[in-house]
């Protein structure tokens, strides 16, 4: 079935999706934003789930002007509420290169004399200063893991704000942080706050907490 770019089911699965592929995708340097849904169709599979198959334009949250255009699969598993959606994509064209980004961000963590602590990115303005927006697309990679395994087909996630983060020592060349985040879910209009610690490991307490992890790991030259 034909659905139209604005339609809510259509949008919500192209919202994962885009999330979906931030975490896949993203680093200090990058990170892909949903910029609009040029088209949508839902199979209704017996005994399986919905499946949404979107065209979408993406846009980099550092810089505006740089698009892609991608394709993307979207299935929502029946009544199982545990199992998360399965999401493939494709990229049309080429990504662009953060490498010279991200070993800026490594090497300026790596040279602190103290591990690294803010909290309320952006603040109550939406003020964000220059050295903490790295910090920021990092949040927004691990929530695109969170949205992705906590979504279902009548949730639209997005990140809102970093309430805490902090820098964990580690006696080698990787870089990890803890981060607590706060999510607005755009259907219900509920924030959500989400605490993310090591290895993936997740609980759900009546609505609001997860705990999950993402480590940066160091550039190439340096593992």
């Amino acid at each position: 079935m034909e659905l139209p770019p604005s339609h809510h089911a259509a949008t919500r699965a192209a919202a994962l999706a885009a999330c979906y592929l931030s975490y896949r995708r993203g680093s200090p340097g990058r990170c892909l934003a949903l910029q609009a849904v040029r088209s949508g169709r839902r199979q209704d599979i017996d005994g399986i789930g919905h499946k949404y198959y979107l065209e979408l334009v993406l846009e980099d949250v550092v810089d505006k002007d740089s698009t892609v255009n991608c394709t993307a699969e979207v299935l929502h598993h029946l009544g199982n509420k545990n199992i998360a959606p399965d999401v493939q994509f494709t990229i049309e064209g080429e990504l662009k290169n953060t490498d010279e980004a991200d070993n800026m961000f490594y090497n300026r963590i790596k040279s602190l004399d103290k591990e690294l602590v803010a909290e309320n990115i952006p603040d109550n303005h939406g003020n964000i200063s220059p050295e903490m927006e790295p910090i920021r697309l990092l949040a927004w990679v691990a929530s695109g893991y969170v949205i992705w395994q906590n979504s279902t087909e009548n949730t639209k996630f997005q990140l809102a704000q970093i309430k805490h983060v902090k820098q964990v020592k580690r006696n080698d060349e990787y870089l990890e942080f803890d981060y607590m985040i706060l999510l607005h879910e755009m259907v219900s209009q509920v924030k959500s706050s989400f605490l993310k610690r090591p290895f993936f490991f997740f609980f759900w307490q009546q609505t609001v907490i997860f705990s999950c992890f993402w480590a940066f790991l160091g550039m190439p030259e340096v593992q």
